[in-house]
């Protein structure tokens, strides 16, 4: 099965959001290179919000380009044989964190905005992070940071807010 394919399962059996998820789901009916950062019209993209929820806190990236606090994620690539893989992949590359599992149940969002290469389509998904996890600054950070959840809203965007109530309510 290709990425594309698995995308269009995993939308399609995504139940919240039904007017976003029917946009994501006819882009790629438009769009067969819709996964890729190629696609001029927008693509799918992959993410996972870093949370440890014993210590109450979320991991979040000052990202280089857009230099906002964000959660993990990115463009997915060829290796990605799904959704999951690819913002599992992002989380643990961005965070440093090995060992990071995603949460049950598929994503926990989804959210769509401009950024400076194209519209992103992204999939959100939260990662939990294992029992005494570090993390290491990547590349593609400015700053990395924990935050506890009352702090999120002081720093990062209502979209970084929503990802966080919605994966708090899925706990």
């Amino acid at each position: 099965m290709s990425l594309h394919d698995d995308a269009v399962l995993v939308l399609k059996g995504y139940e919240d959001q039904p007017d976003l998820r029917q946009t994501y789901l006819k882009h790629l009916e438009a769009h067969p290179d819709g996964m890729w950062k190629a696609c001029g019209d927008g693509h799918i993209t992959a993410s996972a919000l870093v949370i440890d929820p014993s210590r109450r806190r979320v991991l979040l990236t000052l990202h280089k380009k857009l230099r906002m606090w964000l959660q993990m994620g990115g463009h997915c690539e060829p290796a990605d044989d799904t959704l999951t893989a690819a913002a599992l992949r992002e989380a643990t590359e961005e965070s440093g964190i090995a060992g990071l599992t995603l949460l049950p149940g598929g994503p926990v969002r989804l959210d769509r905005h401009h950024t400076p290469c194209a519209w992103h389509l992204d999939v959100q998904y939260a990662a939990l992070a294992p029992p005494g996890a570090v993390a290491a600054i990547s590349d593609e950070s400015l700053d990395l940071r924990w935050f506890t959840y009352d702090e999120v809203a002081d720093v990062a965007d209502e979209s970084v807010v929503r990802l966080l109530e919605a994966t708090r309510a899925r706990l």
